[in-house]
């Protein structure tokens, strides 16, 4: 592994990124006016915003990168140019490492935004630091930067790259605590819950909406989130294949 090489990569892949402004608003606006739409959604009911609206601002950057991101890896093995790469003195961590970096450098873009506007523009009234709501939100990013990478080596079209978010990405926001209290469901429901790293990332939010310090719950919940992003980012370094067949 070269920091060199992984630093090309990223840098080419911004490059490319900066020529499709589509799909800049998709990483950077859609979450904020979600958001936004939300909370004109329960604008009699604050304190529902509050607690919904806090988890939101992980749910959201996460699904986008997603999306972006397997596509995007996905376009990139079709075309041939993943092929070319890897057989130029570039290893699959300097190519994982680098598109890492790439969206990554988004994903704190986009989580400051939206974070930003959630807070100073609609009022988001919690208890912790605002840069622990902004670090729980570019986890979340980075892990859905992860799993876009890993997904992509086992889709061979744009369309099967989108079809994986039903099977990866839906279950977890049913389970993670957005919709219902973890602890109030099915024991099985709530066992596979324990499991799933958006899980945690819900419960690092409302940790922060109710607490004024850093709990041991928020260091557990932060762990995990970036703990599960390191480990899915290895995975899709071992899958990671030279072309679709």
């Amino acid at each position: 592994m070269s920091a060199t090489r992984t630093l090309a990569t990223a840098r080419r892949v911004l490059r490319q990124l900066a020529h499709d402004p589509r799909t800049i608003a998709l990483l950077l606006l859609v979450p904020v006016l979600l958001t936004v739409l939300l909370y004109y959604v329960y604008a009699d009911d604050r304190e529902l915003f509050d607690r919904i609206g806090a988890s939101l601002l992980g749910v959201f950057p996460m699904i986008t990168m997603f999306l972006v991101t397997s596509i995007a890896t996905l376009r990139e093995r079709t075309s041939g140019t993943l092929e070319r790469l890897l057989s130029m003195p570039l290893g699959k961590a300097d190519l994982i490492l680098g598109y890492a970096l790439a969206f990554g450098l988004l994903a704190v873009a986009q989580a400051a935004l939206a974070t930003g506007v959630t807070i100073w523009f609609l009022d988001l009234d919690f208890a912790g630091s605002p840069w622990l709501l902004l670090l729980i939100a570019l986890l979340d990013a980075l892990l859905g930067t992860a799993l876009g990478l890993f997904v992509s080596a086992f889709a061979a079209t744009e369309f099967q790259a989108v079809q994986f978010m039903p099977a990866l990405i839906l279950p977890q926001l049913l389970l993670c605590g957005l919709l219902t209290p973890r602890d109030t469901m099915q024991p099985v429901l709530e066992a596979v819950s324990n499991v799933l790293p958006l899980s945690y990332a819900v419960d690092g939010m409302n940790e922060v909406l109710r607490n004024s310090g850093v709990t041991g719950d928020l260091v557990r919940d932060i762990a995990i989130v970036a703990g599960s992003a390191l480990l899915v980012l290895l995975l899709g370094a071992a899958t990671l294949r030279r072309r679709t067949p």
